[in-house]
């Protein structure tokens, strides 16, 4: 796993400290960045963690382990021994400035973990094929792709994958909706299925059936002609979706289909494997879900001999760990929540670890503006869609309020502020300091200036700050793929290109009285904007030059 490599150099140092000061091992060592600067660059609590083990006071452990480490030769200023017995790092400015030549180096691998062999699958969005996706699948959708981005950045072997529901009610009413728009076109008449869809996309997918059969659909009632209209139109409507997650910067590896899932047995194949804890009641068939710690058994086939929903995802998740997967993630609407204890239940069932599953559930997203809920589009008087909110407010913010916030959180989006261009606005406040910074090293190339990476003068409180903050992007990617929580990465934003704001305001980068001290601080913010570009990236938002 990848971490920061000062404060991994900081926590050999203790180890070995440690080590020769009580012949004791100790790998969990935790390193701080202390809020107030006055504490220093970095602290640790080892000593307090480790006095139990030697019997003495925590102080006296601590002062004893200073006592142990060869300051000048970690170009360590000094260690600070405080309160109960932790240990605050003062480092010499030259080597926190020395990071800057290998942030720069590392480009956009900067932050970037080394190879983990741990397969993960990752599910979400697999929205319906019947309509347009509307906020709810905006949210995953952004949230799903950033997850992603964020494991695969730390490691991890990531595969996305969407679950098409190619079968049921929902497509049978899709099917009848388009075969009523249709024949709308020929000017017959007919009533759409009361559960049937209404929006423009079913009448602009009737357009395309007339585009391609004419009228020959009109007066043939087969179940040929029915099962071709119910094709066409889960394939127009999953092309749809692709199109507008594309446009949304959301891909998928697999594209898995239920009736392609139905077709296999999967369903039957999972429940011949459950057979152990598969009981009859009541003229239905139940999985005694009960024995892996959910709080009531599940109806598998019900009395009219129909397979509930649950089924078929149980052989749908047996099936994705039987490719090779090592863990799943799925990310489900927060309705979701009594499908968590029995789906854990049904892997271990089938034999998997209990942490095979993880379910994230994603809250729901009022829109807002000016205090006011919004929950028809301007455009088609419909619910609010991906479409509207591109063409609202832009792909940018739309993605960045989205992640911006954890899954589990309900979301206020406030359209007024997402088009705002002010500091408010957190996109625009992160893109305009990317821009600030590429414009200033484009005047300086214009000048003539280079990149000094010796940065032996880069000892301002406001640089030193700033390189602290970036030299924790490594330990950032780690901590929002391990939970899950791209937000992370916006927050990272918020506190980089605040540093950025208030260390330009501060110190003067261009000086032609000054080329040494210019060419250097150029080379920070060179280095900040690599930071800023890699986070960027995890978050898919885009990389401004000019605003």
């Amino acid at each position: 796993m990848n971490v920061n490599e000062l404060e991994n150099e900081l926590k050999l140092i203790l180890k070995d400290a440690v080590k020769v000061a009580f012949d004791i091992d100790v790998d969990n060592i935790d390193i701080m960045i202390p809020k107030d600067k006055a504490h220093g660059d970095y602290a640790t609590n080892v000593a307090m963690k480790i006095c139990g083990r030697v019997k003495q006071k925590p102080q006296d452990v601590a002062h004893i382990i200073v006592s142990n480490i060869d300051l000048e030769k970690h170009q360590i200023k000094k260690i600070e021994v405080v309160g109960p017995g932790f240990m605050n790092f003062f480092l010499e400015e030259n080597k926190l400035a020395a990071l800057i030549g290998k942030i720069i180096d590392k480009g956009n691998d900067f932050g970037k973990g080394n190879p983990i062999d741990e397969k993960i699958n990752v599910e979400f969005v697999s929205a319906n094929p019947t309509g347009d996706l509307h906020l709810g699948h905006a949210r995953q959708a952004a949230l799903g792709d950033s997850i992603c981005r964020c494991l695969s950045f730390a490691g991890y072997d990531v595969k996305r994958e969407y679950y098409i529901n190619d079968l049921g009610n929902q497509i049978d009413n899709l099917t009848i909706s388009a075969l009523v728009r249709y024949k709308e076109l020929f000017g017959i008449s007919e009533e759409l299925p009361e559960n049937g869809y209404h929006g423009k996309e079913i009448i602009t997918l009737a357009k395309e059936l007339k585009e391609k059969y004419g009228n020959s659909l009109l007066n043939d009632d087969s179940i040929e002609t029915y099962e071709k209209v119910k094709s066409f139109s889960t394939n127009y409507m999953l092309d749809e979706i692709k199109r507008i997650l594309k446009e949304f910067r959301v891909s998928f590896d697999i594209w898995s289909s239920e009736k392609a899932n139905k077709e296999a047995g999967f369903t039957e194949k999972a429940l011949e494997k459950l057979s152990p804890y598969i009981y009859k009641s009541e003229d239905a068939t139940w999985l005694r879900t009960t024995d892996f710690g959910d709080d009531k058994d599940r109806v598998l086939v019900k009395t009219d001999g129909a397979y509930t929903y649950f089924a078929p995802d149980i052989g749908y998740h047996m099936d994705k760990m039987q490719r090779g997967y090592d863990r799943l993630i799925d990310l489900l609407g927060a309705d979701h929540h009594g499908y968590v204890n029995r789906m854990n239940a049904a892997l271990m069932g089938l034999g998997f670890n209990k942490d095979t599953l993880h379910i994230e559930l994603v809250q729901m997203v009022r829109l807002m503006e000016n205090g006011i809920e919004v929950k028809m589009s301007k455009r088609t008087g419909k619910s609010v869609t991906i479409k509207d909110l591109i063409e609202e407010v832009g792909i940018d913010a739309t993605r960045y309020f989205f992640v911006s916030r954890a899954a589990s959180t309900h979301f206020d989006f406030d359209l007024g502020l997402a088009k705002s261009t002010s500091n408010e606005n957190p996109v625009y406040y992160a893109q305009y300091a990317y821009a600030r910074i590429c414009s200033i090293l484009e005047s300086a190339k214009q000048q003539n200036f280079e990149l000094d990476l010796t940065s032996t003068l880069i000892t301002h409180p406001k640089e030193l700050q700033l390189l602290r903050m970036l030299n924790e992007f490594p330990n950032v990617v780690v901590d929002a793929a391990q939970t899950l929580s791209p937000y992370k990465v916006c927050n990272y934003i918020q506190k980089v290109a605040a540093l950025f704001h208030g260390y330009y305001s501060e110190c003067r980068v261009i000086d032609k009285d000054n080329i040494v001290l210019s060419e250097q601080r150029l080379a920070l913010l060179e280095a900040t904007k690599v930071v800023l570009g890699n986070a960027f990236d995890l978050i898919a938002i885009e990389k401004k030059e000019k605003m």
